[in-house]
């Protein structure tokens, strides 16, 4: 897993100083900083947790959620020097602009490219780094525990989703609602548990390494541009008065 931007973060408290600033400067219609927003909520949950000792592994646990974040970061590096971000996040860096798309839009396109790309890539980065694998307690009863902090952060961003919604056209507001209720972080962490499984026994064996991440790529890339149509009222045909 490599890392492009200058400075990597170091720590939990880096990560959630790093997520305030890239809130503060962005205009808060921007879909980067939609995403922001719920990725600052999950940031600051898992921090919050972890020093209050509910991880069996404080410090696996904090260098995931660091080699996680730095992932996220060098995307918006990278976009802010003009450079290509990482494909899965190109669809959620590309859509930024467009206000036909929701907020809770933007933060779910977001949030699958962070679970269903980059966690697994952190996961086996953390646990080569650590000298541990994916099935060594307490990695897995960890990745259930921050899985209930994600889950928690999805339930607060559709209850707001569904307080602010505000169309009058019940066809688009019926549309929208199906669209985003395409995600679940819930199913979202489970497909990343097993690539990372399989990503894990594949990493000594690069062609298929490459393979199935080019698959897990795809599929991300597939997901956030869909999570990112803008939901429009039909275009009816004319009524024929005669």
């Amino acid at each position: 897993m490599t890392q492009s931007h200058a400075r990597a973060a170091k720590s939990i408290d880096e990560v959630v100083g790093r997520l305030r600033a890239i809130e503060a400067r962005l205009d808060p219609a921007d879909g980067v900083a939609c995403f922001n927003r719920m990725y600052l909520r999950v940031a600051e949950l898992i921090g919050r947790t972890a020093a209050a000792g509910s991880f069996q592994d404080r410090a696996f646990t904090e260098g995931l959620e660091v080699a996680l974040a730095n992932l996220y970061l060098d995307a918006v590096e990278a976009a802010d020097a003009g450079r290509p971000v990482n494909e899965a996040w190109q669809p959620l860096f590309e859509a930024r602009g467009d206000r036909a798309v929701r907020p809770i839009q933007f933060a779910f396109a977001g949030m699958s490219a962070h679970l269903s790309h980059d966690l697994p890539l952190a996961l086996v980065a953390t646990c080569i780094e650590r000298r541990t694998t994916p099935d060594t307690p307490p990695v897995h009863a960890d990745h259930l525990r921050a899985a209930d902090l994600l889950e928690q952060a999805e339930t607060e961003a559709r209850a707001a989703f569904e307080a602010q919604l505000g169309t009058p056209d019940a066809r688009a507001a019926e549309s929208l609602q199906h669209l985003v209720g395409s995600f679940s972080v819930a199913r979202a962490l489970d497909a990343a548990w097993a690539t990372t499984q399989t990503l894990w026994h594949e990493r000594n064996l690069r062609p298929f390494h490459d393979a199935t991440l080019a698959a897990v790529t795809g599929g991300a890339v597939l997901a956030a541009r869909l999570l990112v149509t803008p939901v429009l009222p039909p275009v009816l045909p004319p009524v024929d008065e005669g």
